[in-house]
């Protein structure tokens, strides 16, 4: 189980720093370089659009992944999807800026922002049912929490490197050449996942509907037509996740640096201690959601990024880094609470047939209802004197709507999860894994 999480989290891991090293660069240069023409706020919004394309791209990877995932096997979705991601990525790192070959450049930079978000739609799926699916009963919360952490290590990889261009080269020079650096460093990256994942095994459970005979001939088709309400209210219950996490690592980085002046390095360094505590924490949350069940510890994040968000924004709009150090670590400290343990929750949702698509697709709905139009919204809020409030209100609105989805979900944690005793599952998904690996 070590080896199979850890050739998870390091996969995860590199297709995030793939993602998240554009996310980085477009609040702090692309807008410049690719729309040199528009005002600096316009410029810094048509970065964010192309940011927010990635996004509107998952679930269609789910979508494309996620079939191949049921047909043919959870490992060549592993493989696939990281090459994909890993390979647009370098070659956003390549793209000549607006001035060398005028409209083509933006397109360009859309067109690979695109396959990176088709390739990282496939990933969490594959690499959450990697260590779902052959997890022990009991421990499936903290197993499947190594790919929950993968953002959090790509994130401080792709910003630890940026980080250290950023304070070793002029601001000319970072504008230059030095942004690319972290995109071309990409495709080292991809290698070495691959050759960590190039042994892992298929999972228990899709060998046994193999063997059986039950795996679905048109996935998206049986979720669509039997779990659609579902699928929404995963969707719906993913959001808040991203709009905290990306109102955090991305939107403050363009609003601090570029509104109140605050430092880039020292904002860097501000965001990515907030992420590397959030990475801390989430194993032995997820260890909590074990034991007391996934939906309780999802409902007390949804409600406290709620209460967190006008907190939040006030100290963000406060300009001293040690209260702007504060808001970004209780925001993710209260999103980690449901974002670690849904890992093991949204796969438990669906049964064995049909989850690779279900859940990946409901993990991404939440990414464009979240994170593609959280930067690009808060931007457009954040105009005049003083704390943005707009963008509180809209984070707040995100987590209440997360948390009514999550009201609505079943408990899907076995009993013996959460009350060390001997028993059976209690959600309507646990019924149907088990009628799914029955002999036919």
């Amino acid at each position: 189980m070590l080896r199979l999480a850890l050739a998870s989290l390091v996969g995860t891991a590199i297709e995030f720093y793939d993602f998240f090293v554009y996310g980085t660069a477009a609040a702090l240069v692309l807008g410049p370089l690719f729309f040199p023409s528009f005002s600096p706020l316009a410029g810094t919004l048509a970065a964010f659009g192309t940011f927010g394309v990635g996004f509107l791209a998952r679930p269609l990877g789910s979508v494309v992944f996620g079939h191949v995932g049921d047909r043919y096997g959870r490992r060549p979705v592993l493989l696939a999807s990281l090459l994909l991601t890993g390979l647009a990525t370098v070659a956003v790192g390549c793209v000549p800026s607006y001035a060398s070959i005028g409209i083509a450049a933006p397109v360009l930079l859309l067109l690979l922002r695109f396959l990176q978000g088709l390739g990282l739609g496939g990933e969490w799926g594959g690499a959450v049912l990697l260590t779902a699916e052959h997890a022990p009963e009991g421990r499936r919360g903290l197993w499947s929490s190594f790919p929950q952490m993968g953002p959090s290590t790509g994130f401080l990889l792709a910003n630890g490197l940026t980080l250290a261009l950023s304070a070793l080269l002029s601001d000319a020079q970072f504008g230059a050449w030095g942004w690319r650096v972290p995109f071309w460093c990409a495709g080292l990256l991809a290698l070495a996942g691959l050759w960590l994942r190039r042994s892992v095994e298929e999972t228990p459970q899709f060998r046994a509907l193999t063997e059986t005979g039950r795996r679905a001939e048109a996935p998206l088709s049986e979720v669509l037509r039997g779990h659609w309400r579902l699928l929404l209210l995963t969707g719906g219950a993913m959001s808040v996740g991203y709009s905290v996490f990306y109102a955090v690592t991305t939107w403050s980085l363009a609003y601090t640096t570029g509104r109140l002046d605050m430092d880039r390095t020292l904002m860097l360094a501000v965001v990515m201690a907030a992420v590397l505590l959030m990475g801390l924490v989430t194993a032995p949350l997820a260890a909590l959601g074990d034991r007391w069940g996934r939906r309780p510890m999802c409902l007390a994040g949804s409600a406290a990024c709620a209460l967190w968000m006008f907190p939040f924004v006030a100290l963000l709009g406060s300009a001293d880094p040690l209260l702007v150090t504060v808001g970004c670590v209780g925001a993710l400290l209260a999103m980690v609470l449901m974002y670690a343990v849904v890992g093991a929750y949204l796969p438990e949702l669906y049964a064995p047939r049909i989850r690779c698509t279900g859940a990946a697709v409901g993990y991404n709905l939440g990414g464009v209802l979240g994170g593609a139009l959280t930067p690009v919204v808060a931007t457009a809020l954040a105009t005049g004197s003083g704390p943005p409030w707009g963008v509180a209100v809209y984070l707040t609105a995100v987590a209440l709507l997360s948390l009514g989805c999550f009201a609505l979900l079943p408990e899907t944690a076995p009993a013996p999860d959460r009350a060390g005793g001997a028993g059976t599952g209690t959600g309507t998904a646990e019924a149907e894994a088990a009628e799914a690996a029955a002999p036919a």
